[in-house]
């Protein structure tokens, strides 16, 4: 699956020189060209820091990192995410938008503007994806023009914005409430590039297999986690909810996936950084062995 405007090197894929990414840390460049690389998201050490992401990713041989631009001050200072990159020569493979509900005043108030800012972020960074929520409903300016618009930035800076799979709001009783515009459910809208949630379908009630069947080459990343069906999105550790992660991996690895997997899980019940580093070193190898990958030694 090819990616617009970008190339491969061996440890990712980073754009031209001439597009103004920073060098990437040569260290990395071991990896296979075309092979799916197996990212940790920053989200996934929380409450620990975007650096102490960095530092478990370079020490638990994952390929990259996702930065999930927020809450941590760091998540939003680029120039300390290319020091972190450099000092821990641990590529960032993606970043994630600001377009949460908690990140509304993050990098500004217009919502293009922060698409615009990761899009510079991704490529100072040598990542190759922007992950962006679709609009929520009372954005309507922004929601009226959203598809066009994000196939205009990815034809203007040459970045994948691949839009990820959300879920109905539901209150007591089951009711929902209409969050997103032009809606939750990416399948039938006419996006280039898509990210798909394996908590996110849980909580939609879909099935993860199912969506990778009827996206087809749109599918462009993945987070990889789980979810029990409820309505708090869980983000399990994949294999521990309804979603046949092991499935879907296999699934990926036959139809020859080059985008990123990215884990992308919560762990802030698990007591200690010793417990967290011992599960998210499990994970990696986990998702090796289902993805046909060799783990290393």
């Amino acid at each position: 699956m090819s990616r617009p405007g970008v190339r491969a090197y061996a440890g990712g894929v980073t754009h031209a020189r001439e597009s103004g990414a920073d060098p990437a840390p040569t260290e990395q460049q071991g990896h296979p060209a075309g092979r799916t690389l197996i990212g940790l998201s920053t989200s996934s050490v929380y409450p620990e820091s975007t650096a102490s992401c960095f530092e478990l990713a370079g020490r638990l041989g994952y390929d990259g990192v996702e930065v999930m631009v927020g809450i941590d001050p760091v998540s939003r200072d680029v120039d300390a995410l290319v020091h972190l990159r450099g000092y821990h020569e641990v590529p960032v493979l993606s970043v994630h938008a600001p377009t949460l509900l908690v990140t509304q005043g993050t990098w500004g108030n217009d919502p293009w503007e922060k698409l615009e800012r990761s899009a510079v972020a991704a490529r100072r960074l040598g990542a190759d994806t922007v992950v962006v929520h679709p609009p929520f409903r009372w954005q309507r300016s922004y929601a009226k023009g959203f598809i066009e618009g994000v196939r205009r930035l990815e034809r203007t800076t040459g970045i994948v914005f691949a839009v990820e799979n959300m879920f109905p709001w539901r209150g007591p009783g089951g009711s929902e409430a209409r969050a997103y515009s032009p809606g939750w459910d990416p399948t039938e809208r006419d996006y280039d590039h898509l990210t798909l949630d394996l908590s996110h379908a849980s909580t939609s009630r879909q099935r993860s297999l199912d969506l990778v069947d009827a996206w087809g080459d749109r599918l462009a990343h993945v987070h990889l986690t789980d979810g029990d069906g409820t309505v708090k999105d869980a983000h399990l550790f994949p294999g521990q909810g309804d979603q046949r992660a092991a499935e879907v991996l296999a699934r990926l690895a036959e139809r020859g996936f080059t985008g990123h997997v990215v884990l992308e899980v919560n762990t802030r019940s698990i007591g200690s950084r010793q417990s967290r580093e011992q599960a998210l070193a499990d994970v990696l190898a986990w998702t090796r062995e289902h993805l046909g990958q060799t783990v290393p030694a």
